[in-house]
């Protein structure tokens, strides 16, 4: 019996410390995954929709990597040719492609079948590529400029452009054809013969009918031969890049019914020292002794401080969602960016601290989510809209109830969050949305959806609004701050 018991505990107390060593690890395991949540690193593959999940879904592995390395392999040629055919196809035409191929079958076979016609094709075909390539030898000595009036416009505006080309000799050139790229088209003029010291000034349209940044240029002109065998581009000018805005709506003041700040109207928080004063109460250890009331003091005979309500500056977060699940179509998402426009350009033109963010993609062949935001500028009006206008959604950005969750632990001292959606997203995860903020923080959440009718939801904390139209936002805001 004696030599029992010391055995009996030596197990338990093994057992004790495995256990222990258990608790030790699981608690390691929660720490090390909060710290990768709340720092904004890799959270697992739930909800992440990028190439290498469309390859080998949540798999990991020696197998899956390397199914995911030939793949980006192939993704790297395959770039790589077609950047290496484009260089040789913008001087050889289709006509000229046919022309090499004629060559050498003309020869092979017209010798070996002693067929004489063929080889005399052959032969003048081989002259002809001879001669073309031949005429690319030289250059026109041409100026050229190229002039776009406003470099900025509104989505759906009038746009245009004017190139001027000038003729700085004494002798004649002839005729020249002009290719100007504008975005994914191409404006193409022909030019007259030009005599020396003349100048011609032709105008092309820009299209607008998209949100974005269409590059202009450069302007290049193209020599070619009689046949079209060959042609030869020689650049005149840089490119030119025109903005897109969004097209954004007036909307009243940001501030009026939902920012209480040092210009508006205090808050409900107590605070021992602020500009806004609220009531006495009786003087408590910790105290300073400067808000202490004396006439109330010698009045009462006990100790009297004041009481302040706290003032808070106001700071509107606008978040942004570019993740494709949450929106319906690209109308809805169009929509969106001009909400999240018209919102932070209000905001700036109030001179409010204000934060644009929206949903940061994570990489195509990453394992894991990254929980990760993109802060927009918001020095300017200009410079916000110049960072929407290139704002796109993707499957593999995070969703508002993310964007929400970073922005609430990242961005301080926030007032006002407005919550930027489609259709899409449920009112359970705009509310969770919501409450990734800190409390007292009024979140507002706007559902854009051309489908539906404007209307106004409650729920808890949250205010949900669904629009329409852009010019519903208006009314929205003003019911919802009437509220």
């Amino acid at each position: 019996m004696s030599d029992a018991g010391p055995g009996s505990t030596d197990s338990r107390a093994r057992r004790d410390r495995d256990a222990s060593r258990s608790r030790t690890h699981t608690r390691g395991g929660r720490t090390q995954s909060r710290t990768g949540f709340d720092g904004g690193f890799a959270t697992g593959t739930q909800g992440l929709t990028n190439a290498r999940t469309r390859i080998v879904g949540d798999r990991s592995g020696p197998v899956a990597d390397a199914l995911v390395l030939a793949v980006r392999l192939l993704r790297s040629a395959r770039a790589w040719l077609t950047r290496a055919f484009r260089a040789v196809s913008s001087v050889v035409t289709p006509v000229g492609w046919a022309v090499l191929v004629v060559v050498p079958v003309g020869f092979v076979v017209g010798y070996l079948l002693g067929w004489l016609e063929l080889v005399v094709v052959a032969w003048a075909a081989l002259v002809v590529l001879v001669v073309a390539g031949l005429s690319l030898i030289g250059r026109n000595a041409f100026r050229v400029a190229l002039d776009i009036p406003h470099e900025r416009v509104t989505v759906g505006e009038p746009a245009w452009g004017s190139v001027v080309v000038e003729n700085p000799t004494r002798r004649r050139i002839l005729g020249v054809s002009v290719e100007i790229p504008v975005g994914a088209g191409l404006a193409e003029i022909s030019l007259p013969g030009l005599r020396g010291g003349d100048s011609v000034t032709e105008t092309f349209s820009v299209p607008t009918q998209r949100r974005g940044v269409i590059r202009v240029g450069p302007v290049r002109t193209v020599r070619g031969d009689a046949v079209g065998l060959v042609r030869r581009e020689l650049d005149w000018t840089g490119v030119t890049e025109m903005f897109v805005h969004p097209r954004t709506i007036g909307i009243p003041s940001t501030s009026t019914g939902l920012i209480r700040d040092l210009e508006g109207n205090p808050t409900r928080d107590l605070s021992p020292s602020d500009i806004s004063f609220h009531a006495l109460r009786e003087y408590q250890p910790g105290d300073e002794r400067r808000n202490i009331h004396w006439k109330s003091t010698a009045k009462t005979g006990t100790y009297m401080v004041r009481q302040f309500e706290e003032s808070r500056r106001s700071h509107i977060v606008i978040a942004l969602s570019l993740a494709t699940a949450d929106f319906a179509s690209d109308d809805e998402f169009e929509l969106a960016v001009s909400v999240a426009g018209s919102l932070g350009a209000r905001a700036v033109r109030d001179a409010r601290e204000v934060s644009v963010v929206v949903s940061e993609r994570t990489p195509e062949f990453a394992k894991r989510k990254t929980l990760e935001i993109r802060s927009l500028s918001t020095l300017t009006r200009t410079r916000l809209l110049d960072d929407l206008a290139v704002v796109e959604h993707a499957e593999s950005a995070l969703g508002i109830v993310d964007v929400a969750r970073v922005a609430g632990d990242r961005v301080a001292g926030v007032s006002v969050a407005f919550l930027v959606v489609g259709s899409t997203a449920t009112l359970t995860q705009l509310r969770s949305a919501g409450l990734h903020f800190p409390v007292g923080v009024e979140a507002v959440a706007i559902v854009c959806d051309p489908e539906a009718v404007p209307g106004m939801t409650r729920i808890s904390d949250l205010t949900v609004l669904t629009i329409g139209y852009l010019e519903d936002l208006q009314k929205s805001l003003a019911r919802a701050a009437a509220t």
